[in-house]
């Protein structure tokens, strides 16, 4: 900007026109605004004087846009300059001139708000190092100035607003002004007692803002002022409640700084909770008890009874109202209404305050609800029935308020019985769950009459409590639809409903559809189709959509499919198909109702298309219009695959041979959604219409399938085994380019490590198919010769994973598996394949990739042919494990399992005589003996013909619990779990009573077995386990290490997989857990490594076992933790090591949503150790290991502060800013943070879709 420009726009701002000096100072803000703005000295000068000067315009709009240009203009002009701008509007505020006054306040604020280094500390008010040094020395002048103008200015006006800039300026660099803050505090006091309340007001937001960054005294000495005033006696009502009112504010803001004032600042509150005649204070007594339990969690632990019962005694608090009885309520309005009519002058309700105190007491009770989880029972019993009694509250805000107090508890409620069993029936009768399932019928006649009121923000409350219920517990509300369906009629007709009313009445009957079962609705179907039907005609295309959803579910109740219905639903389909299938059509309308429609139409078709004869011609090609869409392919795509999967079996003629054609085009597309869905629709068509398909449709099919068959994806592999399996049963005859086109993606698949699970069983089932088609080069003995050519002949591969011979271990089980399939379904062949498996075990020149894959799949054989014919293969295998390899040892000890359990009496008895007398070889032999345990145990009929057994291999097992070897006892355990599992009544008493063994091996070995009895399905042992699990745990205060570590395995899987098991334990067991968190010095040692010494720490591995356990049971038992214990123990862990402070990392994102307030008290402590992380480096000699351990830990940590910024009011904690201003210093760590937060954004977005 040339000094002759500059000079150009002054000259016109000193214009007599007004217009020209507006015109001016428009331009000179559009110059500010660029970056590329250059001012010389003398240019700064004339044009912070000229600002200044036109503050005080005579035209209003001149001095606006001048007060705007103060904003920009400070980041583009030198510091002393800066400092005139602010000295002078100090200077105006003190002005006789009330406009320039004001014009100069808003100027400061704006000066305030834009200086240099504003922005870096907003988020980080404690911290120096964030803000530049010109708005520390601005913000020291202006205080200055600001606090003699609080003390000493007489004018109410000025001293506001010096108050309110003094406010912003504490709130956005409260650190860099320490120095001031006992002045700060010394002028801010004594307003508490000003004559007028909005100086009162405003010297509490100020107060509130100073004590985020106070010292520890100086709060302390505000806390004493505070208490010594309300323990006056005679102290003015007002200067109470503003007092009062200033405890709750500082609260809040100060988190647990109040918490160690608790047991001196409660007694006065609760002493004017019951003022009389003065419900502003009893207000501001309620809110303080709000800002007690969120600030201070653990301090107000022992006062919640005492805080419950205020709240519950206030809630109904309304001298004109009376809550006692609905009669009475009812005499009551009707008096009312005769009142108002009469034009009452003694009385208005303007003037009845009584309803902030109810409001208050909803919202305190609504801290309390939310946070105690360890009290849930007992506030199911005193808190809830009052609560619901007071649904019927006359004002709209305070009932506002007191449903989301009771949503409060119903989220706390999900959140710790997601463990419990399901079945109201199992549920303890004092759980929480059986609790709220005796008040669901008080809580829907408490809403039934609140349904029909016109007040759109109290349905709109039921309808979010209901479903808050609903989702907690699916059937509360499957006895009391009759009672809530006039509701939700009236709410989706009613004129009056906005649209956000109609779209949550939807929403909410759509969770009530589809978690309630169908016969339920029955009666009511002729009330709901009509309004599902309107609101599907509706103009509004997100009523519509949901509507859509509501009435797809809806299809789904009249005719269920999945079992008998006697209902009459054909009156119903007309209209539900008539309004569905005019969205269908219809080309211009939003993207989300076509899919919507789609997704309907396709319900429609399914559950009813029996029923609509020429009109299943009509709809079925708008389905095939829509394929070639590419925006609606998908949802069009799911639609036909339940259209071709219903039982109805409807005639697909008019579309079937058009559309298989373009559906295996798809399978070319890169979108993975539409090839899986195109993958089932195949599937499903070829099966219950392919009779109707030419040959020409399978093989267009079959030749876009190799590329698919890929270990990249092994569930698109998996679907296409399926395919592949379903056209060869249907169409055997195409079948025959398999063996050019696919077999050789088979066979690369086959070498992959990775194929296992669903993938592996959906090949060997197709195998299985194909081998039995007996097709001319897809027979026994061309499929066995492509299945040994991989053994024989394989392709060498990288060697990250890989073998001598080129083939992965996990590739020669795969291959097994299959070459197994192929002789279990042709026998006649089978004999011969075995004879040659043999001879190749036995042969000394076999390779020992060939001797690994025939002892592997012998052992395949095994498990579904009896071989006990063959006299030579025991001796083989025994044999086997002299070899030098462990994975030919290994595949001997799977194989004599496996042919065990084809044959128990031939085979079991020679492996338990093995396992007596061939010591060396114990562990495998025990593999084998594991092998058979866990294949007798998957069926009645097995556990039958293995029970003569089961004595035997017990008394055996037993024998080898003291074994020295860690293995070999870890095996065993796994056999002993699971033999007690098939006789529990018998088996597990003998188990306890090894409890008491000598041998600190034994009793590992005992505790580890239990482990394997554990399971998160029901199983009988349930109710023996849950009575003797104590005794077993016991032995975490054995004084052996490693049993000690084992128990707390063994109970960290009772934790995860069946918690109920333990639950009642936790008081015992806790303290045990938690005393092996602790690092003793005692288990580390140093030792020497030639000239290195190394540290070895014995006690970690138990200490991460400990951690891993608390990690679950936040999970699991919420409700049992004292929390503030348990964030002790992971304070301790986050300075542990890498592998424990990982687990601490993840512990506190959990903690984060799980219990935000008492994290929030503890963040200073939390996040210390977490800067300490990230502030570490690596040696510049370490090894690249070292390097990325640590990168991983600074990510770890980061998410973990990603996690706790989520927290309300985290952006206030002093340290927590301290981190993210070390962060944003340093740009690799600022890469690496916005990354972690990009992702958690990312997460989130993903988790709030719901459709």
């Amino acid at each position: 900007m040339s000094h002759y420009h500059v000079s150009s726009l002054l000259e016109k701002m000193k214009s007599a026109d007004k217009d020209f000096r507006f015109m001016a100072t428009n331009d000179l803000m559009s110059e500010l605004q660029r970056d590329s703005i250059k001012l010389d000295d003398d240019s700064e000068r004339q044009i912070v004087q000229m600002l200044l000067r036109l503050l005080d315009d005579k035209n209003g709009e001149v001095q606006n846009l001048a007060v705007r240009c103060l904003g920009p203009l400070v980041g583009k002009v030198k510091e002393t300059q800066v400092e005139f701008i602010v000295d002078t509007l100090c200077a105006n505020m003190v002005s006789g001139k009330e406009q320039l006054r004001d014009i100069s306040s808003i100027g400061l604020k704006t000066v305030i708000g834009e200086m240099p280094g504003a922005a870096a500390t907003s988020t980080s008010s404690s911290s120096s190092s964030t803000a530049s040094p010109l708005a520390a020395n601005i913000c020291r002048r202006v205080t200055s100035k600001l606090t003699n103008t609080v003390v000493k200015s007489d004018d109410v006006t000025v001293q506001l607003e010096a108050l309110e800039i003094l406010g912003d300026l504490l709130a956005k660099f409260g650190g860099l002004l320490h120095s001031f803050h006992a002045a700060v505090q010394g002028a801010l006091v004594p307003q508490l007692t000003s004559a007028r309340m909005a100086v009162r007001k405003r010297a509490i937001i100020a107060l509130s803002h100073l004590v985020h960054s106070s010292s520890a005294a100086l709060f302390g000495e505000l806390v004493d002022h505070l208490l010594g005033t309300l323990s006056e006696e005679g102290s003015q009502r007002s200067t109470t409640r503003t007092y009062i009112q200033c405890v709750a504010s500082i609260s809040r803001a100060a988190g647990h700084r109040m918490g160690k004032y608790l047991v001196d600042v409660f007694p006065h509150v609760i002493k004017y909770c019951d003022a009389d005649d003065d419900d502003e204070l009893r207000e501001h007594c309620l809110h303080a008890l709000e800002a007690f339990v969120s600030r201070c969690p653990k301090e107000v632990t022992s006062y919640i009874p005492k805080i419950i019962e205020i709240c519950l005694g206030l809630i109904t608090y309304d001298p004109n109202y009376n809550y006692e009885s609905d009669d009475d309520v009812e005499a009551m309005e009707t008096e009312d209404q005769e009142e108002e009519e009469e034009e009452d002058d003694d009385y208005s309700d303007d003037d009845d305050m009584s309803w902030k105190v109810r409001r208050a007491s909803a919202k305190c009770l609504s801290s309390v609800l939310g946070s105690r989880p360890e009290i849930l029972t007992d506030l199911y019993k005193i808190v809830s029935p009052k609560l619901i009694s007071t649904f019927k509250e006359r004002e709209e805000n305070v009932k506002a308020n007191i449903f989301a107090a009771y949503n409060a508890l119903l989220q706390l409620t999900k959140k710790i019985v997601a463990a419990q069993p399901a079945d109201i029936e199992q549920i303890p009768e004092t759980s929480p769950l059986a609790l709220l399932q005796s008040q669901t019928p008080m809580i829907v006649k408490a809403l039934h009459k609140q349904l029909a009121e016109k007040s759109v923000k109290t349905r709109q409350g039921c309808f979010t409590l209901l479903t808050q219920v609903v989702n907690v517990l699916p059937m509360a509300l499957s006895d009391h639809v009759s009672s809530i369906i006039p509701g939700i009629q009236f709410s989706l007709r009613d004129k009056s409903s906005t649209s956000n009313m109609r779209i949550d009445t939807l929403s909410f009957l759509n969770v009530l559809v589809t978690k309630l079962p169908p016969p339920v609705f029955h009666p009511h179907i002729h009330t709901l189709i009509p309004c599902v039907v309107s609101a599907v005609k509706d103009p509004f295309y997100k009523i519509t959509s949901e509507a859509l959803f509501v009435a797809k579910n809806l299809v789904k109740v009249i005719r269920p499919l999945d079992h008998p219905s006697t209902f009459d639903f054909q009156p119903f389909v007309g209209p539900l198909y008539e309004c569905t299938f005019a969205r269908l059509r219809a080309a211009d309308i939003d993207q989300e109702v076509k899919e919507r429609a789609i997704a309907c139409m396709g319900q429609i078709l399914t559950n009813v298309g029996d029923l609509l004869g020429l009109q299943l011609g009509v709809c079925l090609p708008v389905f095939l219009d829509r394929l070639h869409n590419e925006i609606t392919r998908l949802a069009a795509v799911k639609a036909l695959s339940m259209i071709a999967s219903s039982p109805l079996r409807l005639d697909l003629t008019s579309v079937l041979s058009s559309s298989v054609p373009l559906l295996a085009s798809f399978l070319r597309k890169s979108n993975r959604a539409l090839k899986l869905a195109t993958l089932e629709l195949l599937t499903t068509l070829l099966a219950n219409y392919g009779s109707q398909l030419a040959g020409d449709c399978f093989l267009q099919v079959l030749e876009e399938i190799p590329p698919l068959i890929s270990e990249n994806d092994l569930h698109v592999s998996q679907l296409t085994f399926g395919l592949l399996t379903t056209m060869a049963l249907v169409n055997s005859a195409t079948m025959v380019p398999v063996r050019k086109g696919v077999f050789p993606a088979i066979v690369s698949i086959l070498k992959s490590p990775l194929l296992q699970g669903g993938a592996l069983h959906a090949l060997l089932n197709f195998l299985r198919v194909l081998v039995g088609i007996g097709l001319e080069g897809l027979g026994f003995t061309e499929l066995l010769q492509d299945l040994t050519q991989l053994i024989q002949n394989p392709v060498p591969q990288s060697p990250t994973g890989a073998f001598s011979f080129g083939v992965h271990r996990q590739a020669f089980h795969s291959i097994a598996k299959c070459t197994a399939v192929l002789c279990v379904t042709c026998p006649g062949e089978g004999e011969k394949l075995v004879s040659e498996l043999i001879e190749n075990v036995k042969l000394s020149g076999t390779s020992d990739a060939m001797r690994l894959h025939s002892l592997l799949t012998l052992g395949e054989i095994g498990k579904d042919i009896d071989l006990s014919g063959r006299s030579d293969l025991l001796l083989v295998i025994e044999e086997s494990f002299s070899h030098p390899s462990e994975d030919i040892k290994s595949a001997a000890s799977n194989a004599l399992g496996n042919i065990s359990s084809g044959n128990l009496e031939a085979f079991l008895p020679f492996l338990l005589q093995k396992i007596e007398t061939q010591p060396k070889r114990q562990y495998l032999l025990l593999h084998s003996l594991k092998e058979v345990i866990s294949r007798q145990s998957l069926s009645s009929e097995a556990v039958a013909k293995f029970k003569p057994f089961v004595a035997n291999i017990w008394e055996l097992l037993f024998k080898h619990c003291e074994s020295s070897e860690e293995g070999t006892r870890n095996v065993v355990a796994e056999c002993l779990g699971k033999l007690t599992l098939i006789n529990p009544s018998e088996l597990l008493p003998k188990l306890q009573a090894m409890l008491t063994s000598s041998s600190a091996y034994s009793r590992s070995t005992v505790v580890t077995a239990i482990k394997f009895t554990i399971s998160d399905q029901p199983l009988s042992i349930d109710a023996l386990l849950k009575a003797s699990i104590g005794q077993f745990l016991g032995t975490l205060q054995d004084t052996d290490l490693n049993v000690r570590r084992v128990a707390l395995v063994t109970f960290n899987s009772a934790a995860h997989n069946k918690p109920i098991l333990i639950r009642d334990l936790l008081q015992e067991v806790l303290p045990h857990l938690y005393r092996e968190t602790a690092v003793r010095e005692e288990l580390i040692r140093e030792v020497e490594m030639g000239p290195f010494k190394h540290t070895v720490d014995d006690g970690l591995d138990i200490r991460k076992a400990a951690f891993e356990c608390m990690y679950t049971l936040l999970d699991s038992c919420l409700e049992r933790l004292d929390i503030f214990e348990f964030l002790s123990h992971v304070e301790s862990g986050l300075k542990d090591h890498y592998d424990i402070k990982m687990l601490t990392y993840l512990m506190l994102v959990r903690l984060s949503s799980l219990a935000p307030n008492a994290v929030l008290q503890r963040l200073d402590t939390l996040v210390a150790p977490l800067l300490s992380t990230i502030q570490t480096k690596v040696k510049s000699n370490a090894v690249k290991q070292e390097f990325e351990k640590q990168d991983e830990l600074k990510r770890s940590a980061m998410r973990a502060v990603a996690a706790l910024m989520t927290i309300p009011d985290s952006d206030k904690n002093p340290t927590l800013n301290e981190f993210l201003a070390y962060v944003k210093s340093h740009p690799d760590t600022l890469a690496m943070f916005s990354a972690i937060q990009q992702d958690v954004a990312s997460a989130g977005t993903e988790a709030m879709d719901t459709s």
